[in-house]
């Protein structure tokens, strides 16, 4: 029986809720606690969290906690420890595979970049993804960043979920580029939202950076679903086995979250941790692309 998914608009008003959830069901899951011990843990009731969770995960409490328990995915939510061979499609994104990304070398010139950006039109906008508030910013050549705001504390259960609300996120993504024309469009983000975590399209991503951080963003492109890199392997991948530290700035420079998953990124000690947009929604992001490569 195929679970019927909310809306984006839903899952992303159930993303902080969620976030506790994948949280404390990684906590707990040893114990197995059924399915009311868990919903109280939230604030809701049996059959509301039960509801809930299926149509934002695509998996039942149960059948989630039978996944962390086969794939032993609990040291993955403590840290990030975990190899499967899986593709990008079987995550919540679109059915576009990683690989079939257009990944452009300039979302400006670099006379643009240089001047901040100057003459260059932007479009920067709001939209409701499973994580939370999307932040899309795009050019005529492709989308430029995609950050994610937050309300700062999840409800009920009261599990922090650092990161920035949503004016602090366009003040960010404005940072980058200070001298261009700025238009706020947030039909625009709506479309880039669907086509990412909806129901699909040509996605081109448009980007700038020096050449080594161009190299380090299309090695992040190459960790499958689910899995997870230290910054070392990124390097080497990128071609550049020695520059683990360099690779590490790379990837927190990287501006378009989830697609570049820059959230398969770990340090060496295998932590969850120094995440722009949040441990919790690293955790999310990371526990999502988990438990749907086991299914």
């Amino acid at each position: 029986m195929t679970t019927v998914m909310m809306p984006l608009d839903e899952r992303c008003v159930a993303y902080e809720r969620m976030a506790d959830a994948l949280e404390h069901l990684g906590e707990t899951w040893r114990d197995w606690p059924d399915l009311r011990t868990c919903a109280h843990a939230m604030g809701l009731s049996p059959s509301h969290f039960q509801r809930e969770f299926t149509r934002w995960a695509g998996i039942s409490p149960k059948q989630y906690q039978a996944s962390l328990a086969h794939a032993e995915a609990g040291d993955l939510l403590r840290q990030g420890a975990s190899v499967l061979d899986t593709t990008f499609e079987t995550g919540l994104s679109s059915p576009s595979r990683l690989h079939d990304l257009f990944i452009a070398h300039e979302a400006l010139s670099p006379g643009e970049a240089k001047s901040g950006g100057a003459s260059a039109s932007l479009k920067i906008g709001r939209a409701p993804t499973p994580f939370g508030t999307g932040i899309f910013l795009s050019s005529a050549r492709g989308l430029c960043g995609l950050g994610f705001a937050d309300d700062g504390v999840g409800p009920k259960t009261g599990f922090e979920h650092p990161g920035y609300d949503e004016d602090q996120v366009f003040k960010d993504m404005a940072a980058r580029y200070p001298n261009a024309d700025w238009v706020r469009d947030d039909a625009e983000a709506g479309s880039w939202a669907k086509k990412i975590f909806g129901d699909g399209g040509e996605i081109s991503l448009a980007l700038y950076g020096t050449a080594f951080r161009r190299q380090v963003w299309r090695a992040l492109l190459e960790i499958p679903a689910g899995d997870t890199w230290t910054y070392g392997a990124v390097a080497t991948a990128a071609g550049n086995p020695k520059a683990a530290r360099a690779a590490g700035t790379a990837i927190g420079a990287n501006t378009i979250a989830w697609l570049i998953p820059c959230h398969r990124a770990l340090a060496s000690d295998g932590r969850l941790h120094n995440y722009h947009w949040g441990t919790a929604r690293k955790r999310a992001m990371l526990t999502y692309e988990k438990v749907h490569t086991a299914i």
